[in-house]
């Protein structure tokens, strides 16, 4: 007898833009306290929504997330006292090998 396997669907991926102004100038310290409030409200929330990384700018925090639902992000946003002013669904992902494809 096969056993039965069961694939999911993966968790949609967000970009999540934070509008925080001089955070260019934010030294590594005042990153580590942001990242340690994320990553804590993350442990609370669980395993239905991931970090993967975040890209620090002029004025904006610009976060790649994967979740359920934008819900989600918005409610860890909230959670960690940080803005989520776009929470941008990603529809499909591009890299240089994508002009390879059919």
């Amino acid at each position: 007898m096969r056993p039965t396997i069961y694939l999911r669907k993966p968790m949609p991926k967000f970009l999540i833009e934070r509008d925080i102004p001089n955070a260019g100038a934010f030294s590594g310290d005042e990153l580590k306290v942001i990242s340690r409030r994320s990553c804590d409200v993350l442990k609370q929330m669980g395993p239905s929504i991931q970090w993967v990384q975040s890209f620090v700018t002029e004025d904006k925090i610009t976060c790649v997330y994967i979740a359920v639902n934008p819900e989600l992000v918005r409610e860890h946003a909230r959670r960690g006292g940080l803005p989520a002013d776009r929470v941008l669904e990603v529809s499909k992902v591009m890299v240089p090998t994508t002009r390879e494809s059919n």
